[in-house]
């Protein structure tokens, strides 16, 4: 099939024999993580720049074929920033920030979704997905030549668990035959199908909504659309009740159709029928070659919990979203984030483990708020009764003409960082007119710095940031530290940085997680406040 041309399939770490399949005893390591997809190997990059053993343990030998997630969010990018991939990644990306939305064959409105100057990086880049894992491969490989404790396994599938108090053992399966091995932390990076969710008897919790979306990638190389994000209702061109258009690298295509519930998929997905909905809409002059294709459906739902004792679950494994909004990848990516340093604390001894109870806490809030946004874009786009039909028209006529009513247009709310408000790692906001974007609990918003920009100074450790107030080159609290990064309002002549830390406040004092969240404010170092703020970021007390 037309599928088998298509060339993003790289064979990354090809099975070879491991010496823990010779061992007496099941070796037990550290960190395992079940899947080497992108959130899997990004686990596996997190932990292992912090010198923590990981083993990753996948199926295949490397990135399956098709685009499949392709909308990377500026979240997504700076974490990758972090990690030291996210430059190639954005070299190969397409970069957008513009977006428009259509009804039959007339313009609603147009958004940019990063107006803004002063940002390393774009509002989102179209990148397909197994390039975005390559870059996140060959860093790995960078990472382990620089003595790095990561090894990835390929065709090693794991057939049973078994988890206990202190450790879990696995069960694995590999072209040399079976073996065992034993891991203090398990996690579950396996994907929306988990076969470790399902080995534990656990289930997803939501909805799946009925109706049917045809994906088909295709290459142009004389197309006259711009680089930007196309949406229609109601398309001129009758290919589906809504259609969504993005550009890829290599003059890649994605074309979104939506087909209905009641669809024979293995019709609807041959060449000739994908087909007749493309020239439909792009007019049978145009020369394209189809290079992927899939059917999907909506679902917005999540596990009740992340963790359950010494097994994490992350990303697609734990919440499923519809793609529209670009939350998938991205949200997983925040999963990992999140993840990383806590369980980094865990192992070192700096921290309990009840750390790793904030990291379902702060997770599964942000799994909600994704899920929400995301039901409401597919109730929107996809409407089931007159009512609500009747509600989008009307809402897209008076959009045409009437800003106010663009807001409530809702194509896919597009990802951004989710903000853990009023959560308990949270330490005070004391911090009078202080911007609402840099609150505790938000992701630390970039800014220009010199030649640079902040969020690369900030590192990966706690940081206690300071604007133009005195403190401490350092503040340790039972074991753990926070290094200062000395600012000023004056090392950005822009004024961004002021205007996003400090608001109508003539100095600032924040203490800012390893995950880069806002942890606490003040408006002046306070070191009892500080410390305090310190161990409640860290679950101690």
């Amino acid at each position: 099939m037309f599928q088998d041309r298509y060339d993003l399939a790289f064979r990354l770490y090809p099975y070879a024999r491991a010496a823990d399949q010779d061992a007496p005893t099941p070796v037990r390591h550290p960190v395992v993580v079940v899947g080497g997809g992108p959130i899997g190997l990004a686990m596996a990059l997190d932990l292992g720049r912090q010198g923590v053993p990981v083993v990753v343990l996948d199926d295949h030998e490397g990135i399956g074929q098709g685009s499949r997630a392709i909308c990377f969010a500026k979240r997504t990018l700076e974490i990758a920033d972090r990690y030291g991939c996210g430059g190639p990644m954005r070299d190969k990306g397409v970069v957008w920030n513009l977006g428009k939305v259509f009804r039959d064959d007339r313009k609603v409105y147009e958004f940019n979704l990063l107006p803004e100057d002063g940002h390393r990086n774009p509002a989102f880049i179209n990148l397909q997905q197994p390039y975005f894992e390559k870059f996140l491969f060959e860093q790995i490989q960078a990472e382990q030549a620089a003595g790095a404790p990561i090894q990835v396994r390929g065709r090693n599938r794991v057939e049973a668990i078994t988890p206990a108090e202190d450790h879990v053992t696995l069960d694995i399966e590999t072209p040399d035959g079976p073996y065992r091995l034993q891991a203090d932390w398990l996690i579950a990076c396996d994907g929306a199908s988990s076969p470790l969710r399902s080995m534990m008897g656990l289930d997803f919790e939501g909805r799946v909504f009925k109706d049917s979306f045809l994906i088909a990638d295709i290459r142009m190389t004389d197309s006259t659309f711009p680089t930007e994000r196309w949406f229609w209702f109601e398309p001129w061109f009758k290919s589906g009740a809504s259609t969504l258009l993005h550009k890829q690298p290599d003059d890649i295509w994605r074309v979104d159709f939506q087909i209905g519930w009641d669809v024979d998929r293995a019709e609807e997905l041959k060449e000739t029928n994908i087909r007749a909905r493309l020239d439909a809409m792009l007019g049978p002059e145009v020369d394209y070659e189809l290079v992927w294709s899939s059917i999907y459906t909506f679902q917005c739902r999540r596990m009740r919990n992340f963790r359950h004792g010494r097994v994490i679950f992350a990303g697609d494994s734990a919440h499923q979203v519809s793609p529209f909004g670009a939350r998938g990848a991205n949200s997983g990516m925040q999963d990992v984030d999140n993840l990383g340093w806590k369980l980094g604390l865990v192992l070192s001894g700096q921290a309990p483990d009840r750390l790793l109870d904030s990291y379902n806490e702060e997770r599964t809030h942000g799994a909600d708020e994704n899920i929400r946004h995301s039901t409401r874009s597919t109730d929107f786009i996809t409407p089931k009764t007159r009512v609500s039909q009747i509600f989008r028209d009307a809402v897209l006529d008076l959009a045409e003409e009437y800003e106010f009513a663009r807001p409530i247009v809702n194509s896919g709310r597009l990802s951004v960082p989710c903000t853990y408000d009023g959560l308990s790692l949270n330490g005070p906001d004391a911090l009078p007119g202080g911007p609402s974007r840099s609150r505790p609990g938000s992701a630390c918003p970039d800014a220009p710095l010199g030649g640079g920009y902040l969020l690369d100074r900030l590192g990966g450790g706690f940081t206690l940031m300071t604007l133009d107030a005195e403190a401490p080159e350092a503040v340790t609290e039972d074991g753990v530290t926070a290094s200062r990064l000395a600012l000023s309002a004056a090392d950005d002549p822009t004024g961004a940085l002021a205007a996003r830390y400090l608001g109508t406040a003539a100095s600032g004092v924040y203490l800012v997680r390893p995950d880069q969240h806002v942890a606490a404010r003040w408006d002046r170092y306070d070191e009892t406040a500080v410390r305090a703020a310190l161990r409640t970021a860290c679950a101690k007390d």
